[in-house]
C-alpha cells in the first residue's frame, strides 16, 4: 500500500498505453469527422454520419439554425490543422458557444468510442481475472500498489494516502480499481465499488464523459464501454475548457491542495503544457516534495525545459528529489514500486 501522501498526475500518455487516442490523434479524428463535404461519396465516414445526427439534435436543443452549427463544426475542422489538441482549440474559440458545444460533443463521442475499444473491458472474460489482459500496464501496477500489504479487515485504508489528478476524459482508473480489489481481497464487486466511490480522491480538471453509474453525484452517467450513449448531449456538458477551469476557484483550490499537500508527486504520461502546469500550482512549493516523471518520446531539449520548469514551479532545490525516467508509465510504476510503497 502507499504509505506517504502521494499525488498521481495523469496525462494523455498514460491513456495511450491503454490504447486511447493521444491529443494529436483525437484532434485529427474530430477534424476529419467534421468534414461533411465527403457526404454521399466513397470517403464518407461513419463517425461523420453520427456526429451530423448529434449536431442536428443539438441545433434543436439550442434553438439554433443547423447551418450555423455546421459552420462551427467546419471552423473546428479548419483549426484542427494547426492546433495541438482539442483542449487548445476550444480555448482559442472560447467566445463562440456553438464551437464549444460542437467540440465537446465530438470529444465525448470519440472518448466513448475509445473506452469501448480499449484493452480495458467492461468485465473480465473469465471470472476471477482482471478486466485487462496481462500485467504490462500501469493500471495493473497501480492496483497492485494500493492493495499490497493491506489486511482484508483494513481494506478501506487502501486509498487513504493517494490522490489523483487526471487530465484525461476517460474513467479508466475509476473503472479498474474496484476490480483490482475484487481480485486482491475476494470481495463482491458492489462492495469494492462502494469503497472506491467513498475513498478515491480523483479530480478531472477538464471533466469526464460522465460518472460511472455506481459513482456518487447527480451528473449524467454512462456505463463503461458504451460506444453510443443515449444521453450524449448531457454528457458533453460535463467537459470543461481551460478557461472554464480557471474561472472555477473551488476546483482550482482542490487541485492545488492535493499537489501542495503531497510528499510525493508522480507524473504519468503528462505533456507538461504550461497551461496545465499553471493549474497545478500558483506558488512555488516550500516542502521539497519528491517528484518522479516520465518523459517517454520527449526530445532532449524539451526534457531539459520540463526539468527546469518543474524545479521552478515545485520548488525543487535538490536534484536527488527529481527522478526522471525516459520510459513508459508502466515501467515507472513497476521499477519504482518499492519507493512508491514507502
Amino acid at each position: 500500500m502507499i504509505r506517504s501522501k502521494t499525488t498521481l498526475i495523469v496525462g494523455a500518455g498514460a491513456s495511450c498505453e491503454l490504447q486511447f487516442p493521444g491529443n494529436d490523434e483525437l484532434l485529427a479524428r474530430i477534424g476529419q469527422s467534421f468534414d461533411f463535404s465527403r457526404f454521399g461519396t466513397g470517403l464518407q465516414m461513419k463517425d461523420s454520419v453520427l456526429l451530423a445526427q448529434y449536431l442536428q439534435k443539438m441545433s434543436t436543443r439550442l434553438g439554433k439554425n443547423e447551418q450555423h452549427i455546421h459552420a462551427a463544426a467546419d471552423r473546428i475542422r479548419i483549426a484542427s490543422k494547426l492546433t495541438r489538441s482539442i483542449d487548445s482549440l476550444l480555448d482559442q474559440h472560447d467566445t463562440d458557444q456553438l464551437i464549444l458545444a460542437a467540440g465537446k460533443l465530438a470529444t465525448v463521442h470519440f472518448i466513448c468510442q475509445a473506452e469501448a475499444k480499449s484493452i480495458l473491458r467492461p468485465e473480465p472474460r473469465i471470472p476471477g481475472d482482471l478486466p485487462i489482459q496481462g500485467a504490462d500496464t500501469w493500471l495493473y501496477q497501480l492496483g497492485q500498489l494500493v492493495t499490497s500489504g493491506v489486511p482484508r479487515s483494513q481494506v478501506e485504508r487502501c486509498l487513504d494516502d493517494l490522490s489523483i489528478i487526471s487530465f484525461n476524459y476517460d474513467r479508466s482508473i475509476e473503472h479498474f480499481l474496484p476490480w483490482a480489489m475484487v481480485v486482491a481481497f475476494g470481495m463482491e464487486l458492489k462492495e469494492a465499488q462502494a469503497i472506491v466511490a467513498a475513498k478515491l480522491r480523483i479530480i478531472h480538471p477538464y471533466g469526464t464523459i460522465g460518472r460511472l453509474p455506481w459513482q456518487k453525484g447527480e451528473a449524467a452517467d454512462c456505463e463503461w464501454g458504451t460506444e453510443q450513449p443515449w444521453n450524449i448531449h448531457n454528457l458533453s456538458s460535463l467537459i470543461r475548457t481551460t478557461n472554464e477551469v480557471q474561472r472555477d476557484h473551488n476546483l482550482l483550490l482542490q487541485i492545488r491542495s492535493v499537489v501542495s499537500s503531497a510528499k510525493r508527486i508522480v507524473f504519468l504520461g503528462f505533456g507538461f503544457q504550461p497551461q496545465n502546469v499553471e493549474l497545478l500550482v500558483d506558488y512555488s512549493l516550500s516542502h521539497d516534495p519528491e517528484v518522479a516523471i516520465t518523459v517517454h518520446g520527449m526530445s532532449p531539449t524539451n526534457r531539459n525545459s520540463v526539468i527546469r520548469m518543474l524545479k521552478r514551479k515545485l520548488g525543487i532545490e535538490h536534484d536527488d528529489l527529481l527522478l526522471v525516467l525516459d520510459a513508459r508509465c508502466n515501467d515507472l510504476m513497476r521499477d519504482f514500486s518499492l519507493l512508491l510503497e514507502s
